[in-house]
C-alpha cells in the first residue's frame, strides 16, 4: 500500500463508508422490568439513523410504558400477541422481514422463555423466524443475573448465535447495586449499528482473555488551575473496551480526560490523570494482559515545575507565563514492548498503539505512521490522520492498521465502534497465530 508524498493536503483517503441509503427493518423488543423506559431512547437512536422500527414490547413490558409511547417514537403500531392482524401473521411476517432484532430490557424469565423456543406471545414468535442479528441487553437484580439456571439460558442464546450483552453494573432498583444493570441506550444502540455493519461483530473470542485499554488524553499541570493537554475525547478507547468486554474479555480501562463519557458496560475503569500516572497505571495492569491497547494519547511533555499558586499576568510574574520550561514524559507504549521483552508482561501479549499524525513537506501521514512503528516497536499501529474533524472529538474514525510483520491495511471511515471491532480481529489473530 502506498501513499504519494507532496504536500500535507496529498494524504491518500482510506475508502468511505459504504452508504446504501436503504433504511434497515429493525425490531425492538421490550421486556417487563423496570428499565423498559430506556427503550423508549433506543427506539429513536434507530428512527433518527432513518430505519423503519417495529416495537414488540411484552404484555409486562406495558405496566411500565404505554403501547402509545412507543407508537409515537415508531411510527408502527404496537402489537403483544399472535391473536391481532392475524391476515398478516405478524410473528412470522416480523421475523422474517427484520435485519436486526433487539432485546431491552431483557429479563430473566424473557431469556428463559427464549431459549427454551417457546412462541406463547408476538415477541417470542418473531425471535423464532428472524434470521438477522438478534440482541439481547439483560437486565435484572445481580442474583437473577448470577443464578445458574439465567446463566445457562445466556449459554444456550449464545449458543444459538444470539449477541447476549454482559450487563451494566450500577444501581439497581432500590438500594441495590452490582451487575444486571441495563448498559446504556447509546452503548446498546452501537452494538445495534455494528451488528447491522457486520453480522460477526461479536463473537465470543475474548473469553478467558484479559485486555487493558487506555483512553483519553492526559492533563499535564501547569499551576492549581491551568494545565496542558490534548484534543482527545476518549471516544476511540472507550469504543475498544466495550466491544472487548462483549467478545468476553476480562477488561481494565485507563481513562485520562474523557469529556464525561459513560462507564461502558461490564469493564473496570481506572482513572489518572497525566502521563506519569497513566505508566505507572498500565505498568500495573499490563503485567497479566493478553493485548494492552494503548488508545490514549499522551503528552509528550510536561512543565519542569508545577507553580504551587495560580501564575497570575499582568504583573512581575507574568514572565513565568511567558516562558514555560518543558521536559520530556516518559514514553508509556515503548515502555511496555521494553517490558515484555524483560519479562514484565506475558511473551505472548498482544501491544497496539496509536498515531495521530499530519503530512508535511518531509513525508506523508503514512510516512511518520511506519517510522512511529519502527520506533515503537508494538506489535499493531492504528495511524488516524488527525485535523479538520478527522479522529478527535467526532464520532467516526478512519485510518491504516500497521503490522510489525510489514502487513498493512486501509481501515474505512465508520463508526469507533465498527473500528474498535476490526482492530480487535487483528489482536485476536496475533493471538492465535501460530508462534
Amino acid at each position: 500500500m502506498s501513499e504519494p508524498r507532496s504536500t500535507p493536503s496529498s494524504v491518500a483517503p482510506v475508502a468511505p463508508r459504504p452508504t446504501s441509503g436503504a433504511p434497515r427493518n429493525v425490531v425492538v423488543g421490550v421486556g417487563g422490568g423496570i428499565a423498559a423506559y430506556k427503550a423508549c431512547a433506543l427506539v429513536r437512536h434507530f428512527t433518527e439513523a432513518g430505519h423503519h422500527v417495529r416495537v414488540i414490547p411484552t404484555e409486562s413490558a406495558l405496566r411500565f410504558v404505554g403501547a402509545a409511547t412507543f407508537e409515537a417514537l415508531s411510527g408502527n403500531p404496537v402489537q403483544t400477541t399472535v391473536f391481532e392482524s392475524i391476515p398478516q401473521v405478524l410473528h412470522v411476517k416480523l421475523g422474517q422481514e427484520a435485519d436486526l432484532v433487539v432485546v431491552a430490557p431483557a429479563t430473566a424469565d424473557l431469556m428463559a422463555r427464549a431459549a427454551q423456543g417457546r412462541a406463547d406471545d408476538l415477541l417470542t414468535g418473531t425471535l423464532l423466524t428472524a434470521r438477522c442479528p438478534v440482541l439481547f441487553a439483560p437486565a435484572m437484580h445481580t442474583e437473577m443475573w448470577e443464578h445458574p439456571a439465567t446463566r445457562a439460558n445466556v449459554a444456550t442464546l449464545r449458543g444459538h448465535g444470539t449477541v447476549v450483552l454482559e450487563p451494566a453494573r450500577g444501581r439497581l432498583t432500590g438500594k441495590d447495586t452490582g451487575a444486571g444493570r441495563l448498559p446504556e441506550p447509546d452503548e446498546i444502540g452501537a452494538f445495534g449499528d455494528l451488528l447491522l455493519a457486520r453480522d460477526d461483530a461479536l463473537p465470543r473470542d475474548l473469553e478467558g482473555r484479559t485486555v487493558v485499554v487506555s483512553a483519553g488524553g492526559t492533563r499535564e499541570a501547569l499551576d492549581p488551575v491551568r494545565y496542558l493537554t490534548n484534543r482527545s475525547s476518549g471516544k476511540q478507547g472507550y469504543a475498544l473496551a466495550r466491544v472487548a468486554a462483549q467478545r468476553g474479555a476480562k477488561v481494565t480501562l485507563v481513562a485520562g480526560n474523557t469529556a464525561g463519557l459513560a462507564d461502558p458496560a461490564a469493564v473496570d475503569v481506572v482513572r489518572i490523570a497525566s502521563a506519569r500516572e497513566l505508566q505507572t497505571a498500565m505498568a500495573k495492569y499490563a503485567a497479566d494482559a493478553d493485548a494492552v491497547v494503548m488508545a490514549a494519547a499522551v503528552a509528550d511533555y510536561r512543565p519542569a515545575e508545577v507553580a504551587p499558586t495560580k501564575l497570575k499576568k499582568g504583573t512581575a510574574g507574568s514572565a513565568d507565563l511567558e516562558t514555560i520550561t518543558m521536559i520530556e514524559n516518559p514514553d508509556v507504549l515503548a515502555g511496555l514492548v521494553a517490558a515484555r521483552a524483560e519479562g514484565g508482561l506475558p511473551a505472548r501479549s498482544v501491544i497496539v498503539g496509536f498515531a495521530a499524525e499530519t503530512g508535511d513537506a518531509n513525508g506523508t501521514v503514512l510516512d511518520y505512521g511506519r517510522a512511529k512503528l519502527r520506533r515503537k516497536g508494538c506489535d499493531l499501529l492504528v495511524v488516524n490522520a488527525v485535523g479538520d474533524g478527522r479522529a478527535f472529538e467526532v464520532d467516526e474514525n478512519a485510518g491504516w492498521l500497521l503490522g510489525a510483520d510489514g502487513t498493512e491495511s486501509a481501515l474505512a471511515l465508520d463508526s469507533k465502534t465498527v473500528m474498535a471491532s476490526r482492530i480487535l480481529d487483528a489482536v485476536v489473530a496475533q493471538m492465535t497465530a501460530p508462534h
